[in-house]
């Protein structure tokens, strides 16, 4: 019997692993190849929003605006990968006076991917980076439906820890650590 899996990457969460591990570069292609794990690739999708942009936007923001959009054009261009965007929404203001964003529709998106692939037996296994709780049921329903799922995440301090509930679900977990990083660094 043949094995495919799914990659399904939480991009705010990945930065902030990647900026827990000195902001560590890497190449995302490489990414895909270790968490496919030898696995027939259906295809990689990455999960982000692009930064907030107001409505007289500084040079500063106008460049890191311009920057996020060609990466995701970029991953957008890698061999079986799909970049969904979500939205940033204003949740106000944080007791330093800064502005509070929040992502939205990227856990729906995920969660609904992940439900689609394994309920039409796209997929036999799926591998994670993220590190939320939000997706319990579409985990349950997706092992219900007899997919494999490795969750690949980061337990370098509480901000990117995941949570126990997730950790308890999954059928196989990778710690992104130094070495996997180093694995998979951009030259």
């Amino acid at each position: 019997m043949y094995s495919r899996i799914a990659l399904f990457i939480d991009g705010g969460y990945l930065d902030h692993v990647l900026k827990w591990h000195g902001k560590a570069k890497i190449d995302y292609s490489k990414l895909a190849q270790q968490m496919a794990q030898g696995h027939l690739l259906l295809r990689t999708y990455y999960y982000h929003c692009l930064p907030h942009q107001s409505s007289y936007p500084s040079l500063e923001e106008k460049d890191y605006f311009s920057h996020a959009q060609r990466f995701f054009k970029r991953l957008n261009r890698l061999g079986s990968f799909t970049v969904r965007e979500g939205k940033l929404a204003f949740r106000g203001i944080d007791e330093r006076g800064f502005p509070v964003f929040e992502q939205k529709r990227i856990d729906v998106m995920l969660a609904t991917d992940l439900v689609m692939h394994s309920t039409k037996k796209l997929i036999t296994h799926a591998a994670l980076l993220t590190g939320d709780s939000d997706f319990l049921p579409a985990l349950q329903i997706a092992q219900s439906e007899g997919v494999h799922i490795t969750l690949y995440y980061s337990d370098g301090n509480d901000e990117i820890r995941p949570h126990d509930e997730l950790l308890d679900l999954v059928d196989d977990r990778k710690v992104i650590d130094a070495e996997f990083l180093h694995s998979i660094r951009r030259e």
